[in-house]
């Protein structure tokens, strides 16, 4: 019987700086290496103290930031680690993690964070040097002695996204990354490798575990719902806000509104996208034979730039007349374009604030949606507190996670002898665990909470 342990360095029983350490005595390979979007300086890390030593290797799921964005740390720390991923997370990481050496730097500045940034724009070439870039579906070696095997199979959340297949003393693993059941507008939907009954763990991610209503909502009803929403403010005069993950979620939401203006069912106003978000998209330009066949990826050059977000009189002139803006974080994190761009919008009544994935409790822009007309708000890092005059704030599923139904039926095709639940707030973790543990050894550790995986 071989035994193999794990222990999450990060997002156990919570999501943010998703790392996960498998070892099996002899050798140590870590899932993921991101960073807390909630936290900041050092305590934005994962728990890298619990590495005794150097990890074989690094497999990154994709280009999220809260996944590989601590990449570049982990790699001052242990020079000799090796990073793997699919070509096209690569790509994105290249873009990610140097905006996150810029992003670091200006929060140093504005906000006086002397740990930032965590590293330098020479650290994040150093990751893309050593790493090797994979294809799906194709098994290679992690270690020089051949002992520990994987492939990447896809995830259907973003592009470039992938779940890890490993197999490592004796024992098969495979840890989901983030996962998407069914096809988006750009992306085709996870490709489960051929594993039942054959697997001896899956690692998979809770982040839905607590929300019932996801299971029933399809793409199709969400772009009607969408689109007569983002009609009736055009109709008005107004500007409808869609915030937006850089990396995903924007270009998704980029190419439905070119797809809605093109079929009629939404006014030929302009559409704008913030710079990263722009970035990403150039990407997923690069690889267009990797989305779906029917996806029709418009040129960059037919949406607008926003510009500077903070310059106050460009938001407000961008506001001024109808228009779509696609604008990041998603989650509406202060300062940045989407917070800036709502702190203008919030005071009239005649826009929309349309968010179109998952927000955590804790950010910005769960606090606006659940707020009423007349409470205040701050849209800035110590900066004035906004009266919400604007009625129309509302929440679209167009997330890229899967609903909870859909990861019990990825445990139940699977059929793993072990499951571990990751990636999700405590309620979450607690749902999956009690809906998913019969009939199989289940675990849901904590940050450093290590448990035996047994063949």
């Amino acid at each position: 019987m071989s035994r193999l342990t794990f222990t999450p360095v990060g997002g156990g029983r919570e999501i943010g700086a998703n790392a996960f350490l498998l070892s099996n005595g002899k050798l140590d390979v870590l899932l993921d290496c991101g960073l807390h979007p909630k936290k900041e300086g050092q305590a934005s890390l994962p728990c890298l103290s619990l590495l005794t030593k150097a990890p074989e290797a690094v497999l990154i799921s994709h280009g999220h930031v809260d996944h590989c964005g601590a990449t570049p740390y982990l790699l001052k720390q242990f020079s000799s680690t090796t990073p793997y991923a699919t070509c096209a997370t690569l790509q994105i990481m290249d873009r990610m993690l140097h905006n996150s050496v810029s992003v670091m730097g200006a929060m140093a500045l504005e906000r006086g964070i002397k740990e930032y940034p965590l590293y330098a724009h020479t650290d994040v070439d150093y990751v893309m040097r050593r790493a090797y870039g994979i294809e799906f579906e194709r098994e290679f070696a992690v270690t020089t002695d051949g002992s520990v095997r994987a492939s990447f199979h896809p995830a259907g959340h973003v592009l470039g996204s992938a779940g890890i297949l490993l197999r490592m003393a004796g024992h098969s693993l495979f840890y989901t990354g983030d996962i998407c059941a069914d096809d988006q507008e750009l992306v085709n939907g996870l490709v489960l490798p051929n594993l039942r009954g054959n697997l001896d763990t899956l690692v998979i991610e809770s982040t839905y575990g607590a929300n019932g209503e996801a299971d029933n909502a399809t793409l199709h009803d969400e772009v009607d719902r969408f689109a007569a929403a983002t009609r009736a403010v055009i109709e008005r005069k107004g500007c409808a806000l869609v915030p937006s993950f850089a990396l995903g979620r924007t270009q998704e939401m980029l190419t439905i509104v070119a797809r809605l203006q093109r079929e009629k069912r939404l006014p030929e106003v302009p559409v704008y996208a913030s710079g990263l978000g722009r970035a990403i998209y150039e990407v997923y330009a690069k690889n267009v034979g990797m989305l779906r066949p029917e996806a029709d990826l418009r040129p960059l050059s037919e949406f607008g730039r926003i510009g500077d977000a903070r310059d106050r009189k460009l938001l407000r002139d961008l506001v001024r007349k109808p228009a779509v803006v696609v604008a990041t974080s998603g989650m509406m994190i202060e300062n940045t374009p989407s917070a800036l761009l709502a702190q203008e919008m919030v005071r009239q009544r005649r826009h929309g604030i349309f968010f179109v994935g998952y927000l955590d409790p804790d950010t910005l822009g769960y606090k606006l949606l659940h707020s009423a007309a007349g409470d205040a708000l701050r849209f800035e890092y110590n900066g004035p507190l906004v009266t919400r005059k604007l009625d129309d704030i509302r929440q679209f599923n167009f997330s890229a996670h899967a609903p909870r139904k859909a990861l019990c039926e990825v445990v139940a095709r699977l059929d793993p002898k072990n499951v571990v639940f990751v990636h999700g707030d405590p309620e979450a973790v607690a749902w999956m665990h009690e809906r998913c543990r019969y009939d199989r050894r289940a675990f849901a550790p904590c940050l450093g909470e290590t448990v035996a995986l047994e063949s």
